[in-house]
């Protein structure tokens, strides 16, 4: 059997799969590589997975996940997942840029794009990330994503930018006010997830202007300072994966055709792809 895992800092998807049929599917808590040691990581599969697989033989484990930068990070992961799961003869870690560029593109090339909480990119050649773009974060860059998308709502709610109505339904909306952000995104932890929870307003008003307005520079911003930074952008389909890209697909397709990109699948998550991939032989 196969074990796939599309590991975020929020949860992991756990799929289980013998051949291309779908045994299982777990959701455990997320965790970072970056950020945890092999013994954390071990305690975490145990405690939470292994419970819903004891009973199965996993023989191949695919595990996509955030913080997954060296090769070191990925002897971790690896062993953490050999402890628990010693029946595995094939452990492959990799990021989940990667696992975007599967997901979407399969085994053909393509530019794979994430826009979440945080946004990424990369230019895929069939078999594995060729060039990629640094995201650079919330502060310096994440063109397109949820974090910079509420960054820019806040802001012109706060420094009244938006239509008096918009700014008056936002702060009544989230029961909140100027010092409750302030306090929210410069002394508390996590102020891109903080950020990235006001995404939503976005798309139940997108019909406003000001609004439509604020999405689609965003998403502009992220093609001319990512997509349009690979030099065959023009000529390959650009892909994307991710909650803002799933639900501002109209107006991404709208900031696409004004660049002249060709846009190709858009989704939600990346498990779908990846079962397929891994279930087709090569």
């Amino acid at each position: 059997m196969i074990l796939i895992a599309d590991c975020g800092s929020t949860k992991i998807d756990w799929c289980l799969l013998n051949g291309k049929e779908k045994v299982a599917q777990i959701f455990t808590t997320g965790m970072n590589a970056l950020l945890l040691t092999q013994e954390e990581m071990t305690k975490c599969i145990h405690d939470e997975l292994l419970p819903h697989i004891v009973s199965y033989r996993v023989d191949e484990i695919y595990y996509y996940g955030a913080g997954i930068i060296s090769e070191e990070i990925k002897n971790h992961v690896k062993g953490a997942l050999k402890t628990n799961i010693p029946s595995a003869q094939k452990i492959e870690v990799e990021s989940d840029l990667l696992a975007a560029a599967r997901a979407l593109c399969g085994r053909e090339p393509g530019i794979a794009c994430i826009l979440g909480t945080g946004s990424n990119s990369c230019y895929y050649d069939g078999e594995k990330v060729v060039d990629n773009v640094s995201p650079l974060g919330y502060i310096l860059g994440d063109e397109g994503s949820g974090a910079v998308m509420g960054k820019l709502l806040v802001g012109d709610v706060l420094k009244k930018q938006l239509p008096e109505h918009l700014c008056e339904k936002f702060l009544k909306e989230y029961d909140t006010d100027r010092n409750q952000i302030i306090n929210a995104v410069y002394r508390q932890p996590a102020a891109n997830r903080y950020l990235a929870h006001f995404a939503p307003f976005l798309q139940k008003n997108i019909s406003e202007p000001a609004i439509h307005d604020l999405v689609f520079r965003s998403l502009t911003s992220f093609f001319v300072r990512n997509v349009e930074s690979y030099a065959n952008y023009k000529e390959l389909p650009v892909n994307f994966v991710g909650s803002i890209a799933y639900v501002q697909k109209a107006v991404l397709l709208e900031a696409a055709e004004a660049r002249g990109i060709k846009v190709g699948t858009i989704i939600q998550n990346p498990m779908e792809g990846l079962i397929k991939y891994h279930s087709v032989p090569c």
